[in-house]
This record gives structure tokens, sequence and C-alpha cells, in this order.
């Protein structure tokens, strides 16, 4: 090997390992930003629940069979959402891959061409082109159509079972902290103290999930303290005024 194509091959092993780094990240950052929008739907969640309750009852019993009555069921369908929706995404990234198998079994030549032609439109050179997916093709065909023709890793598909834990651990998380809010202050501060809790706990959740998602924190902050206000707001009055009520 020439020194020339030496320096040409490490020069190509260090360019694929930022893009290796990259799409780690990028995986990493879509979880976390997930687990956060989960814990904010935990505190809205809950956070609704119990001050509602606590506009019509004042006893913790009654606030903490409500609130973990809504952790749970918050949870568990959070979890059962994220485990449907994501064994979905994987059964039809399975099935793509299965339909690229059989192509480069049946037709392997017409997937050659498909391959050198999609590097072509990136703009590489016809030769260069050619030559790359014919190498590419040895090592890994199946890869190499994966994830430049479906943009999908074979060996890193998503895990239902993952997705739903996550979901199920951050929902919780979030609907811890309206809990403690409600129910160890006196009586007569148990609202406004959650209330206070939530909103500032809503503004980092916003901030934090509008920065993994490369948007600006302060609107993305202020629509989440908005609507997670209203929430808390219309079952407070709605627990206030059914309270009163004898059924």
């Amino acid at each position: 090997m020439s020194d020339v194509e030496a320096e040409q091959e490490s020069e190509g092993t260090h360019a694929s390992e930022p893009d290796q780094h990259i799409g780690s990240v990028s995986g990493r950052l879509n979880w976390l930003r997930a687990g956060v929008l989960g814990a904010n739907d935990g505190i809205v969640s809950v956070a609704g629940i119990v001050v509602g309750v606590a506009a019509a009852n004042v006893e913790r019993s009654a606030l903490l069979i409500a609130g973990l009555a809504g952790l749970l069921a918050g949870a568990f369908s959070m979890a059962a959402g994220e485990y449907v929706s994501v064994s979905t995404q994987r059964d039809s990234e399975k099935a793509l891959l299965d339909k690229e198998r059989w192509e480069l079994n049946q037709m392997p030549d017409q997937e050659l061409e498909e391959l050198a032609a999609m590097y072509e439109a990136k703009g590489i050179s016809p030769d260069l082109a050619r030559k790359v997916a014919e190498e590419l093709t040895e090592h890994d065909a199946l890869r190499a159509h994966a994830e430049t023709e479906l943009g999908i890793d074979p060996d890193e598909l998503t895990s239902p079972w993952n997705a739903a834990i996550a979901s199920f651990v951050a929902f919780t998380v979030g609907a811890l902290l309206p809990m403690v809010a409600i129910l160890f202050p006196p009586a007569p501060a148990r609202v406004p103290v959650t209330f206070a809790a939530v909103i500032v706990a809503l503004l980092l959740t916003g901030a934090v999930s509008a920065r993994l998602g490369g948007a600006k924190a302060r609107p993305a902050a202020i629509r989440t303290v908005i609507g997670g206000a209203l929430a808390m707001l219309v079952t407070y009055i709605i627990g206030h005024l059914l309270g009163g009520i004898s059924f």
C-alpha cells in the first residue's frame, strides 16, 4: 500500500468515526428528550388530579389515594402506549429489512446499481460511487442498503421494552413531585405550594426539552407553564364546585 493510499484509508477511518458518534449522541438526546417530556406529563397529570381533590377534600388519605391512582394509571398508560408504538415501528423496520434481504438475494445486480446511484446522487463521481457501492456490498450488503436507502441500523433496532420502561419511570418521577408537594404541607398551604412547585418544575422541563430539541427555551417553557397552570386551575375549580355537593 502506498503512502497516499494509507493516508486516504486513515482519513476514511477517522471520517467515519464522527458520523457514528453523531448518530449515537442524537439517539441519546432523543431518549433524554422523551424522558423529560414523560416527566412533564407525570407532573401535569398528577398535579391536576391532586389539586382537584384537595379543593374538595382536605384528608391526606384521599389525596394519597387519588395521587397514587393517577400515578399508576398514567405510568402504565404511557408505558403501554410507548410499547405499542415502538413495536409497530420495529415491525415496520424488520419488514423493510426482510424485503431488502430478498431483493439482495434475488436481484443483486440491480441492487448494486441502485446503491451506486444513491451515492452518485450525494455528489460522488460515477466511477467512485460504483467502487464504493461494490466495496460496501462485499463487506456487508444489507447494512449498506439499510443505512443508505432506509436509514436503519440493522443492529440497533429500537426495543419496545426499553421504551416502555423509560416512559414508565419518567412519568413516575414527574408524578412524585406534585404528590410530595400536596401531602406534606399543612392543609391551607397545600394548593399554593403545589402550584409553585409545579410551575418551577414545568419551567425546567419546558426549557430542557426545548434545548434538547434545538429550540428556544423561553417560549417552550412559557407554553409548558401555561398548559400546566390551566390544567391545575380547571381541576381546582371543578373540585371546589363539586366538593360541596352531596351524592
